[in-house]
């Protein structure tokens, strides 16, 4: 009887070592695959955090350049208005007449007022 008992206990502990053997086989590559898959995950996470700040700087390096174009063209937008009021100035008209194109003031009869 005692060695049915010794057997019996063998065998019992054999077949709990099996499943502990094959259920902890099944579970490392379970374990390993999901580690792997959040390491992964993660480096995915960091190249996206890299590739947007580089996207940051570039959008930043682009808004400075066109703000400095901006500001240049309104500095030559002042420029060319006060160019255009020297130019199209009535005292300046009248001088460039009569020097030009021998213009002068109309004499009394030249005049016709109409009804």
């Amino acid at each position: 009887m005692a060695t049915a008992v010794r057997q019996s206990v063998k065998t019992l502990r054999s077949q709990k070592k099996e499943r502990v053997e094959s259920t902890g086989r099944r579970q490392r590559p379970r374990h390993v695959m999901s580690i792997a898959f959040l390491a992964l995950g993660l480096v995915g996470v960091a190249l996206l955090h890299v590739w947007l700040r580089l996207q940051v700087v570039h959008m930043g390096y682009v808004l400075s350049t066109t703000s400095k174009l901006q500001n240049q063209l309104e500095q030559e937008n002042r420029e060319l208005k006060v160019e255009f009021a020297t130019l199209t100035s009535p005292d300046r008209l009248e001088a460039m007449s009569r020097r030009r194109l021998g213009l002068r003031p109309p004499e009394k009869g030249q005049v016709i007022v109409l009804p």
